[in-house]
């Protein structure tokens, strides 16, 4: 296989990459593309980052780091225009690899590497978990099927938990050309705060002895908000201390369907809507409990080891690695089940604070010893050996 290598200012040989994503809106994959870009050698590495939607909160922070983006002005699903688009700017980077990062790009990576005059070696990387393709949208369970017949093709297919690639290879993903690398966290970034200016209990006129319990997330049947709420409601009847704080996309009071189960559950009044914030780091060092409450399709959850990164103890559903990220440092319950969140947040709601803030200490140390972002094995280490491996791989 050859290599068409170019030179650094430095006289290194650098590897060319193109990203394809879905988008570059908020999300856990985005996230995880921009850490990695913020970690990825630059010396050895030149990444041009693909987007087959336009906009998103992470286009100008790429930016900002140097890197070229492009926007395909697809929908979700390749256009037959679209792939003409990436087949034009793949021919003109002329790159190495091509590594997609979500189902729809996977996709779109393959079939474009296939248009493009130099075939080179296509990585896949998959942020998703399948219990059930029942609970997929129609849609997705046939690009989750296509992409199964599909999977031998790419020189490397990488799953983000180890319970993610199990489920992909049940349901037909090619088994040998498999690996799995977890993300990380940056810990310079989450963190505990003392005497941060932002006090969220003031901002919300409540008194400094409330209990926060936090979740952040996109509205999206996958949370599972509806069961969130219900636990909620048989927290609230006996705790009036306990507040519930929600962030996220479409999580706001412009939302009748969130606001609807709110308000028939009775608990508007310890219950707070947020909407999409740009401080999370802030916002999650001012909370008592997270909480993950998804029902399905995580992979390996950011927002969990987030939430870890600034000491505060986890309550998550058992979905994805989730319960690998959090241990022995929080609480881990079925998910859908109601009765076993609220038996959970009591557990910890129960427990003086002091031994709150000693399980959020270890939480953070969990952190720091196994996903840390800046250790000498993160994932963006281990991303890079396996791009080495598949420069000199034979094209699929």
């Amino acid at each position: 296989m050859t290599l068409s290598l170019t030179k650094s200012s430095t006289d290194r040989q650098t590897v060319k990459i193109v990203f394809i994503i879905n988008s570059l809106n908020t999300g856990g994959a985005e996230m995880m593309l921009y850490k990695f870009l913020t970690r990825l050698d630059r010396n050895r590495y030149t990444p041009t980052v693909i987007s087959m939607l336009d906009g998103g909160v992470f286009v100008d922070q790429i930016k900002a780091l140097d890197i070229s983006v492009h926007a395909l002005g697809m929908d979700k699903l390749p256009t037959f225009s679209g792939l003409q688009k990436l087949r034009k700017i793949i021919n003109q980077v002329q790159p190495d690899l091509i590594q997609g990062w979500m189902y729809h790009s996977n996709l779109a990576a393959q079939i474009a590497n296939f248009l493009a005059k130099h075939k080179k070696p296509v990585l896949w990387s998959i942020h998703h978990s399948i219990a059930s393709l029942r609970a997929e949208k129609k849609s997705l369970a046939i690009i989750i099927k296509l992409t199964a017949a599909l999977s031998n093709k790419a020189t490397q297919v990488i799953f983000s938990s180890k319970k993610g690639r199990a489920q992909h290879l049940a349901v037909g993903y090619c088994a040998q050309n498999s690996l799995t690398i977890g993300d990380n966290f940056d810990l310079t970034k989450y963190k505990p705060t003392a005497g941060s200016p932002m006090n969220l209990r003031a901002s919300l006129n409540l008194p400094e002895e409330t209990i926060l319990i936090g979740a952040i997330s996109r509205y999206h049947p996958m949370k599972d908000h509806a069961t969130f709420l219900k636990a909620a409601a048989k927290i609230t009847a006996n705790y009036p201390v306990v507040h519930f704080i929600l962030v996220g996309l479409n999580i706001d009071d412009q939302n009748p369907d969130l606001t609807a189960q709110i308000k028939i559950l009775g608990i508007s009044s310890q219950t707070h809507l947020l909407g999409q914030r740009q401080d999370i780091p802030e916002l999650m060092a001012s909370f008592d409990i997270f909480t993950s409450s998804s029902a399905y399709g995580e992979s390996f959850p950011n927002v969990l080891g987030e939430a870890m990164s600034c000491q505060i103890p986890c309550v998550t559903t058992d979905v994805g690695d989730s319960a690998v990220i959090v241990g022995d440092t929080g609480i881990v319950v079925p998910p859908k089940d109601s009765d076993a969140l609220a038996a959970a947040w009591q557990k910890l709601i129960l427990m003086d604070k002091t031994a709150r803030q000693t399980l959020g200490e270890n939480a953070r140390n969990r952190i720091k010893e196994n996903f840390d972002l800046d250790a000498p094995n993160s994932f963006v280490k281990q991303y890079e050996a396996a791009y080495e491996q598949a420069l000199f791989k034979p094209v699929r």
